[in-house]
């Protein structure tokens, strides 16, 4: 009985400290149907990918909020919390000379604005309702100018705190990197992204205007004030609109929102397009008259187009149909081919199975990217740059390597990232003379930024994404140090809720869960496995499997679990660090690897459970279970040396298995396939 209560406790206070953790997600572009978005009215998904709230049909109403309530209040505490949300907008006018009404970014108590007027209200109340007791905020982007809510301007923002009627306005406007101001027309039917930061420390909100896609150094409007009287403990956040007898178009691009510091900006190339208005129909008479004199033109240039095609066709970027469907900007090859000079060797950073990378710089920019050029003899073929592109192409998070681009050219498959100038982990854990020790500190800064980026890839997006593949190498360092996961190629994406099913098996060496290996059964478990291992890379400063090392530390996780139960786990801490570490947060990383890296799926906690240690909200595990070590033919065996793999107790589904035998065949990555001939990676 005591014991029933103990766990019931537990999970209580599970359940207290998951509700208190900050909440982020990010549309770029959105999905017709998506669960994560509640819309009413006339709002619908657009065939680009775009959120329509309004047509450019009078009197309508229209919204668009994230599904889930928002935490604005800590457990028990009645301050409200910083935010941060970036999002791209267009205003397309029936009339471009009249213009239409305006929209608005909202935090209601409810996503059903019931009896909100399709009129001067922006959707969100009607005249009984605008009062105090409303509890809402919005920033509404005006294109009216109402004299009832003493508006200033026809183009204007303004803060709306539980009345329509502006707490603080200002003409819409933009700054350039230069400090200049520029004047911008809401309803231009320009594509325009807003930054809206509040800092509850400081009690002040910004908000930033700008039609590019880097983030504005000034603020358009800054405004002190405490929300903490107008949230609940929890509110949803979206979008609201209505035309009333001026019709517009509101389009909703992408969008980031994010609880736990700066929402990142959006790439304005990676989004979908702006709809084009139906046409007007002109009198027949017009269109016969049109037609006539433009078939002349048409046959006339069609000879030479086709003559001009023929001779430049060989040198075009082929598009096929299922690359329409993808969002990440499309790079064109001679785009990057300049961007890299020509592919030169001296701009390369790096090779493997899967191909090269090449440091670029693109074209009329100062911006650096790293250039993925997939090998013709890669296996990572179409299906895994598909995948790449489809997953990490619409995810953003400040640990994750952000895909800008990619680009396919007959047999060429590239893609362009984010440049990481301080190349990946591994290079710091385990190179023979690396240029930098990493300390302490900056260890455990990369490890909580990863584990951050697995949760957001489990439960922070529209789908449920396991990385497949976590391992020190793809673990990439940006200016600052800070960890940031990549390489998604074998990343596999399910709805929330749904079973992914078996799968072929994946991954590199060490870092497989094994019961990925028995049943291929994938879970987010199997990425808590990986993420074990490299907990562990991160604290030893030694790889999973050791080839040269003595038997009895050949694989780590055996190694640093007897050196835990003989009571000498400071024996296993990287000595590089000369004994300059905090010896409680060492211990606490040590026992979540050891935790993760738990033969037993059950027994791995979620990787929110290990956010929640890292973040220190919840006091290092007291109790790490066994490891429940296989025996020798039920675990992953080493290559013998000759390239084959005993495969034990795999043999019910394996008929045979080889390790691609790379530059370093302990980093190097296979393949099993039930019930046929394995087949290597190559990566």
């Amino acid at each position: 009985m005591e014991t029933f209560v103990f766990v019931w406790l537990l999970l209580i206070f599970f359940t207290h400290l998951a509700s208190s953790l900050t909440q982020d997600f990010s549309f770029i572009g959105f999905k017709k149907a998506s669960p994560n978005l509640i819309m009413s009215g006339v709002t619908e998904i657009a065939s680009t990918g775009a959120i329509r709230l309004t047509t450019d049909t009078s009197r309508v109403i229209g919204h668009a909020f994230y599904s889930l309530p928002i935490r604005f209040k800590p457990p028990g505490q009645n301050r409200a919390l910083s935010f941060s949300t970036s999002f791209v907008i267009a205003m397309v006018p029936e009339y471009v000379t009249l213009g239409g009404h305006g929209l608005a970014f909202t935090i209601t108590p409810t996503p059903n604005l019931q009896g909100s007027l399709s009129s001067q209200y922006l959707g969100i109340l009607n005249s009984s309702r605008a009062n105090v007791s409303s509890h809402f905020f919005a920033v509404e982007f005006d294109t009216v100018k109402d004299l009832e809510f003493e508006d200033i301007n026809d183009n204007h923002v303004g803060i709306d705190i539980n009345s329509l009627e502006s707490s603080a306005s200002t003409p819409a406007a933009y700054f350039l990197p230069n400090s200049t101001k520029k004047e911008l027309f809401l309803d231009s039917g320009r594509v325009i992204q807003a930054w809206i930061d509040y800092d509850s420390n400081k009690k002040r909100l910004d908000i930033k205007l700008s039609p590019l896609s880097e983030k504005p150094k000034l603020s358009l409007l800054s405004y002190n004030i405490d929300l903490s009287s107008v949230f609940g403990d929890e509110m949803y956040v979206g979008f609201s609109a209505s035309t009333g007898l001026l019709a517009s178009s509101h389009y909703i691009l992408g969008w980031n929102f994010n609880m736990s510091g700066e929402s990142l900006s959006l790439s304005l190339p990676s989004l979908p397009r702006v709809p084009r208005p139906l046409k007007k129909k002109k009198s027949p008479g017009l269109i016969l008259g049109v037609s006539l004199s433009c078939s002349l033109l048409v046959i006339a240039g069609l000879v030479a187009a086709v003559m001009f095609g023929i001779k430049k066709v060989k040198d075009e970027d082929r598009v096929e149909e299922w690359e329409l469907d993808f969002g990440p900007h499309r790079f064109s090859y001679r785009e990057l081919k300049k961007a890299t000079n020509g592919f030169a060797d001296k701009e390369l950073l790096g090779s493997g199975g899967f191909g090269k990378v090449y440091k670029g710089k693109l074209p009329d920019s100062e911006e650096f990217v790293a250039v993925k050029r997939i090998s013709h003899e890669s296996r990572q073929g179409v299906r895994e740059f598909m995948s790449e592109v489809s997953s990490i192409g619409h995810l953003r998070h400040r640990n994750l390597v952000q895909l800008l681009g990619w680009c396919r050219r007959r047999q060429d498959l590239l893609l362009v990232y984010d440049f990481m100038p301080n190349g990946s982990l591994d290079m710091y854990l385990f190179g023979e003379t690396p240029k930098v020790i990493l300390t302490w500190d900056q260890r455990f800064k990369i490890i909580k930024g990863v584990a951050s980026a697995l949760l957001y890839l489990h439960e922070g997006w529209e789908q449920t994404v396991i990385h497949r593949d976590i391992k020190a190498a793809n673990v990439l360092l940006d200016g600052d140090m800070n960890g940031r996961v990549g390489d998604f190629g074998l990343a596999k994406l399910y709805e929330h809720g749904s079973n992914p099913g078996a799968t072929r098996v994946v991954g590199t060496f060490g870092y497989l869960a094994p019961e990925l290996t028995k049943s291929g059964k994938l879970t987010t478990s199997t990425d808590v496995y990986a993420f074990g291992a490299l907990l562990l890379e991160v604290a030893c400063g030694r790889r999973p499997i050791e080839t040269n090392a003595l038997p009895e530390e050949l694989v780590m996780v055996d190694w640093v679990w007897s050196r835990w139960q003989s009571g000498d786990i400071r024996d296993v801490v990287d000595r590089r660090l000369n004994s300059e570490y905090d010896e409680d947060e060492v211990v606490m990383v040590i026992k979540l690897g050891l935790l993760c890296s738990n033969n037993s799926p059950e027994v791995r906690p979620t990787m929110r459970q290990v956010v929640m240690y890292l973040e220190k909200q919840f006091p290092s595990p007291e109790v790490v279970p066994a490891p429940d070590f296989l025996d020798a033919n039920d675990s992953m065996c080493l290559d013998d040396g000759s390239g084959n793999i005993n495969a034990g107790e795999f043999e019910d589904f394996v008929d045979s298995a080889r390790f691609y035998s790379g530059p370093n065949p302990t980093t190097s990555s296979y393949i099993f396939s039930f019930g046929g001939k394995a087949k290597t990676d190559g990566r």
